[in-house]
């Protein structure tokens, strides 16, 4: 049975959340293994629509098993927040969904700290949702770190006024207000009653996996962000703080990479990005703004404007080799199709120079131009579409020049937000994936 990482291809919101919801039929589990509520993946079939931030999106299938694993950064409080929403939904999640209790905690200290530091990065901020996921990243870094099987600790407040000494020494430097009412007395009487209510989560999800493994379940690993937000290989420094690549699902969540099978990566007919940072195609004319608004490209944490742009396969590229890319679920396809013309990014100029690879740094992406290759545009509605034979030709074609580039087969394209609208191409790669439960993830739509 295959184990199986999905992991976005560009700067996250490419439609991860739906991609992991439609194949949870052909899998046991879905393990999420990095970041924390700063991500959102939107789950829509039917007549319903699910926002999620740190439970992973197979919740929504009744018979599916979820972890939270320990590359995950957790804010209790946010979690609890979220399964009163999945309860008052009618989502059962009672002995199928296990939070690693190696996870590390996401405290009100950490969100302080995230807001000033980005109030004070003025014109040069990362342009983070202030959610506290930096600091707690950095808290974990330094060794000084809450997890969550520290919640009941005997030295809890010890550990806790560490903590807010430190926030309290930035917070005066970067010119911030003190923390109000967070003493480390209140913030222990708050951690134990985390503790209280997160007990019957809790597990060693690293035991629990491996022994799911060996015992022939198979497991698909959720991540969160995308590749160009990643912590070593992303458009560093504006990036998030974890490892948001394929390879971080075995360090987040314990599971060695002998024991992962392939990797599906999800990649947005278009391009997007939140926040600072360079990025090359970004569209600033009314053809950013009418995928913008076509797209519905607006945060599902924050609700914040993306930025939009052309398709850039250097990127593309970039990602597949990262993280091994075995086949490419394509999303959001109609949102291309009144456009008359579509340019796709296929290498940059850069100093007089063509380049088909990333620069490392910042200035040189900034700088870059991007090199335009410009298809011909369908304009016929493709939503809903789920046969192959039923897509435009010159859609075919724009989809059979991916694969081209990427070396890598298409064979997920995603013609709508539900579900349901999914076109599933038939390839071994993806029989394969989905241990030859294909008709599974078919009959549910």
């Amino acid at each position: 049975m295959a184990n199986v990482i999905i992991v976005g291809m560009q700067w996250g919101d490419e439609g991860k959340g739906k991609i992991v919801d439609l194949l949870c039929p052909a899998f046991d589990g879905v393990v999420r293994y990095q970041g924390g509520h700063n991500a959102g993946h939107t789950v829509k079939f039917r007549d319903r629509h699910f926002s999620l931030r740190l439970i992973p999106s197979g919740i929504l299938h009744p018979e599916m098993v979820c972890v939270m694993g320990n590359g995950m950064v957790i804010a209790p409080d946010a979690l609890l927040e979220e399964l009163g929403q999945l309860a008052a939904s009618g989502v059962q999640f009672d002995g199928r969904l296990f939070v690693s209790n190696r996870a590390h905690v996401l405290l009100p200290f950490h969100t302080a700290l995230d807001r000033a530091r980005e109030e004070a990065g003025g014109a040069n901020r990362i342009g983070t949702t202030t959610r506290g996921i930096g600091p707690a990243y950095a808290s974990k870094a330094s060794r000084y770190g809450l997890r969550t099987c520290d919640l009941t600790a005997p030295d809890l407040e010890e550990r806790l006024a560490n903590l807010r000494s430190r926030a309290e020494m930035e917070l005066a430097v970067l010119g911030s207000e003190p923390l109000a009412a967070l003493g480390a007395d209140v913030c222990a009487e708050q951690c134990r009653g985390w503790a209280e209510r997160l007990a019957p989560l809790l597990r060693d999800t690293e035991q629990l996996l491996n022994s799911w493994i060996a015992d022939g379940r198979s497991l698909l690993f959720e991540g969160a962000q995308g590749t160009l937000l990643d912590l070593d290989h992303g458009t560093y420094p504006y990036v998030t703080s974890s490892s948001s690549t394929a390879g971080g699902a075995c360090t987040g969540t314990g599971v060695p990479p002998t024991r992962i099978d392939g990797a599906i990566g999800v990649l947005k007919a278009y391009t997007t990005r939140v926040g600072g940072g360079p990025f090359p195609c970004e569209l600033t004319d009314a053809r950013g703004d009418f995928l913008r608004q076509r797209g519905n490209e607006f945060g599902t944490v924050t609700g914040r404007p993306r930025r939009c742009g052309w398709l850039d396969t250097v990127v593309a590229r970039y990602a597949q080799r990262l993280n091994g890319i075995d086949t490419v679920a394509l999303t959001k396809l109609d949102v291309l199709d009144e456009f008359e013309e579509i340019p796709v990014c296929v290498a940059y100029r850069l100093d007089g120079e063509l380049r088909r690879d990333l620069p490392p740094d910042r200035r040189s992406l900034e700088a870059a131009e991007p090199v335009l290759r410009t298809f011909k545009g369908w304009q016929r509605s493709t939503a809903g579409v789920l046969e192959e034979a039923d897509l435009p030709a010159a859609a075919r074609e724009y989809i059979d020049f991916i694969e081209q580039e990427l070396g890598a087969p298409v064979t997920l394209v995603s013609t709508g937000p539900r579900r349901e609208e999914t076109l599933l191409r038939d390839h071994p790669s993806l029989l394969r994936l989905t241990s030859g439960r294909l008709d599974r993830v078919l009959a549910q739509r």
